[in-house]
């Protein structure tokens, strides 16, 4: 069997920018303290959990219009400009934004695919991913806890996540879900949806927080099933979180859709195998090495890959 690991690009180059300092520079000046922290995350996971392949998901749109039309709220907080040709420009320190394609063209040289699809988010890619992967288990690496939903035991999909930092990720399987939020994975959507995500913009059901909404999932099963039991008064439910759910039907007609990853897209062809590197690629790597100053943190990510093809 093959192992599949799915990195949540994004995320972790936000937490290489914000746990890195921003002393570390190329001989231009330019900061590179998100490059060679993702380039040190690549290597320690490479590492540590032992992948067959690895593909590194991106945000091509990080805030899709699709989801904005059915709650205009989502991600709003985050926008920071919207462009002439009307997409929404994502609020990013300057320090990092360029060194964000520096990021994409060293994994490539690593040979890790960058897999992205117009109009979707990286977490909609992963979803794809995880779903079609048929070859062995699959370990998604995020610090966002919407792709809990994508855990299944039966198929070995687990969520690594950084918890308390890359050093120390947790590994979300059922059992890990159950004894956080007393719900299970395939619930995780209805879950947050309910609860809402003030990070996200979705901003849930009045006075349904997380109990409340586990507990509704337990007695109910999933949304539709809670909405049902609303809407019949001859069942039993607490009168705030039945009136709450009434008056929330717009909201909840089209949360779960923007909550939900989305599973079956028609994504670029790539190989997401780790092969061992050619020379052209060890030759690519320490150019991009010495134009970036990435000093050691590009040979940890070409010792680790090395390890790992031999």
């Amino acid at each position: 069997m093959a192992r599949l690991m799915l990195l949540d690009s994004a995320s972790l180059y936000f937490r290489a920018f914000y746990g890195m300092p921003d002393s570390l520079k190329a001989p231009d000046g330019t900061v590179v303290n998100a490059v060679r922290g993702m380039l040190d995350f690549v290597a320690r996971l490479v590492s540590d959990h032992e992948p067959d392949a690895v593909v590194a998901a991106w945000d091509f749109d990080w805030r899709p219009q699709w989801r904005v039309d059915l709650i205009p709220s989502y991600k709003a907080h985050r926008v920071e400009q919207t462009v002439p040709d009307g997409s929404d420009v994502e609020e990013t320190p300057d320090l990092l934004d360029p060194q964000v394609p520096v990021i994409a063209e060293c994994l490539t040289a690593l040979g890790i695919p960058v897999v992205g699809k117009a109009g979707y988010e990286a977490d909609d890619v992963i979803g794809t991913l995880a779903t079609r992967w048929a070859d062995g288990p699959v370990d998604v690496v995020t610090g966002d806890r919407d792709l809990f939903q994508l855990v299944d035991d039966d198929r070995g999909v687990r969520v690594l996540y950084p918890a308390r930092g890359m050093s120390r990720l947790e590994s979300v399987d059922g059992a890990w879900v159950h004894a956080k939020y007393a719900i299970e994975p395939r619930q995780y959507a209805d879950f947050a949806a309910l609860r809402g995500d003030p990070s996200d913009g979705l901003p849930g059901v009045p006075g349904i927080g997380e109990k409340t909404a586990a507990s509704l999932l337990r007695s109910h099963g999933d949304l539709a099933g809670i909405r049902a039991a609303a809407a019949d008064r001859t069942v039993g439910m607490a009168p705030r979180a039945r009136g709450s759910l009434l008056e929330c039907a717009a909201y909840l007609d089209v949360a779960p859709r923007v909550v939900e990853v989305v599973r079956d897209l028609a994504l670029p062809e790539h190989d997401p195998l780790l092969r061992p590197l050619s020379e052209e690629q060890v030759r690519t790597l320490a150019e991009l090495g010495s134009r970036w100053g990435l000093g050691s943190s590009v040979e940890r990510a070409v010792s680790a890959l090395a390890a790992a093809t031999s």
